[in-house]
């Protein structure tokens, strides 16, 4: 599994290094997290669906066996942006530009 994860990395670092072949926003937001995209609309084990990839077509899935947690897994909970938080902690939130809060 981590080589896989490697050698799909490498290549969407390639893709990006390339002229011209930029990427959607979506996507490169599901990289940013060290996420795939895959064309199912649920994410295989041990992956969580994070958001969309190539422009909304492809679902966004990020492996739960990172050091990357999503912000529930953290005892926290995702806010829209016009909410302020008491106490903000690191977590991600799916919803895009929301926190993540232990406190509201």
């Amino acid at each position: 599994m981590k080589l896989f994860s490697c050698l799909t990395a490498l290549l969407l670092f390639l893709l990006q290094a390339v002229p011209g072949l930029s990427m959607p926003k979506d996507t490169l937001r599901c990289v940013g997290y060290h996420g795939f995209c895959f064309r199912l609309k649920s994410c295989p084990e041990p992956f969580a669906a994070f958001g969309t990839c190539s422009r909304r077509q492809k679902t966004c899935c990020i492996d739960t066996t990172s050091n990357f947690h999503t912000c529930q897994d953290e005892g926290g909970h995702c806010v829209p942006p016009e909410i302020k938080c008491l106490q903000e902690q690191v977590g991600l939130c799916p919803p895009r530009e929301w926190k993540c809060c232990t406190e509201v």
